[in-house]
């Protein structure tokens, strides 16, 4: 996870600098971490580009046709407190 964690780092500097960072992905340790998220499906290729859920990785977990939701959820519940800091 360290590249991971890495990756984060340097992300999270640049928002602390004001800037927007806009992130494509599906790694969930990166989603977590989110401010904001769109969460496009509910399938991939012709089955998706629909917006299923946008919101706090939070307000994602309680959008029942949201697949990234559904794993997140178990992600956040694996974590004290729920807490959405990246892996080490």
């Amino acid at each position: 996870f360290h590249d991971v964690a890495k990756l984060l780092e340097v992300l999270h500097e640049l928002v602390d600098q004001g800037n927007t960072v806009v992130v494509i992905e599906h790694n969930l340790e990166v989603i977590k971490t989110a401010d904001w998220v769109l969460d496009l499906g509910p399938e991939g290729g012709d089955g998706g580009g629909e917006l299923v859920a946008s919101g706090t990785p939070e307000a994602i977990v309680r959008e029942k046709r949201s697949y990234t939701g559904q794993f997140l959820k178990e992600l956040l519940e694996r974590r004290p407190g729920g807490k959405r800091e990246a892996a080490e």
